[in-house]
């Protein structure tokens, strides 16, 4: 492979990263160890340069930040309903408008899965919901060190592209941005208290990727990014099929390492080479890792969880696009008054 060409780089930087993020994810097996690779191939697959020193601790702090108000609201507004409920709306609507108004998406994204993960866990156990997003943090913060790491060890050419500038946050009240979050919430809201009622901690992917599908108010850009979903899913199963049964043919840690690498290779060189296949290979990379860390579970049956998952990301775009569609037909429209001369 010839490093004088900017897709190669980006390809091999991809297989490298994530196969390095694989390997101590599986090799050590701490708490929520996939989050690693998970978030790795998430990062690993945007076109960006090597990110500053402190954009990575920006993100370390913003990903602390959210483990922080999670956590406390866990601990000491989670057993008061009454206060629980409007106070969980407030900060679902805080942290939307937050996004719309040109907010940090990491911290977002991290503000979003702990506030709903952390109640929900709770249920079942206290210190399992505090390990779970601790987990979370950690394997946060190992992905910005290996973005730094990969960059190190397949760097960019001299002259490349600089790190595009952040749209940047517009303070001040913003009537558009309050509207959008206001949607945003009114669609997450009732699916987070119907999951923390009924304690569905098993079901859990439903409400995470309602409140992802959700983070823009769009009808057409939410029924997007599901139906896109769903096909990466059955591209990422189809992968995670392969990588499973040849797992069960050759069961050697090396020979898992070898295997991810050579298909995080074949991702990458489809990802960069800008194909119109490519929108869905990265989120297809995310279902692979997810699919193929579950079912090396003792007594797990890939089966059952590949049909799982599409039916769970199914679900979710039926909720959010039906949410989405009935909020459009009854939202209060803007009173036009007209004078006559």
């Amino acid at each position: 492979m010839q490093l004088s060409n900017p897709q190669h780089i980006r390809t091999l930087r991809y297989a490298v990263g994530l196969t390095i993020a694989i390997a101590l994810a599986f090799g050590i097996a701490w708490p929520l160890s996939f989050l690693f690779p998970v978030l790795s191939a998430v990062m690993l697959a945007l076109p960006l340069p090597k990110p500053t020193l402190s954009q990575g601790l920006r993100n370390m702090r913003n990903t602390l930040f959210a483990f922080g108000v999670g956590f406390l609201v866990t601990q000491f507004i989670l057993p008061h309903t009454v206060l629980y409920i409007p106070i969980l709306g407030l900060l679902l609507f805080h942290t939307y408008y937050h996004l719309n108004r040109g907010g940090s998406f990491w911290l977002v994204l991290m503000l979003l899965i702990c506030l709903l993960l952390m109640p929900m866990l709770a249920g079942v156990h206290e210190g399992l919901a505090i390990g779970v997003v601790s987990g979370l943090v950690g394997s946060s913060w190992l992905t910005i060190c290996l973005l730094w790491l990969a960059h190190y060890l397949v760097p960019d050419l001299p002259g490349g592209p600089a790190m595009p500038a952040p749209p940047g946050y517009q303070p001040g009240y913003s009537a558009p941005a309050a509207e959008a979050a206001l949607k945003s919430t009114v669609v997450v809201l009732p699916i987070a208290i119907l999951f923390l009622a009924n304690n569905w901690t098993s079901q859990i992917l439903v409400m995470v990727f309602a409140a992802i599908f959700s983070l823009s108010p769009n009808l057409d850009k939410g029924k997007e990014a599901g139906m896109n979903s769903i096909k990466s899913t059955l591209i990422g199963g189809g992968a995670a099929f392969f990588v499973y049964w040849a797992l069960v043919v050759v069961p050697e840690y090396h020979f898992l390492i070898l295997l991810m690498f050579l298909v995080s290779l074949s991702f990458g060189a489809a990802i960069n080479a800008g194909t119109a296949m490519a929108k869905y290979l990265p989120s297809a990379m995310v279902a692979m890792i997810i699919l193929v860390n579950s079912s090396l579970a003792e007594d797990a049956d890939f089966s059952e969880n590949f049909v799982m998952r599409v039916l769970l990301i199914t679900m979710a775009t039926i909720y959010v696009v039906t949410a989405l569609r009935v909020l459009d037909a009854y939202w209060p429209k803007p009173i036009v008054i007209s004078s006559k001369l």
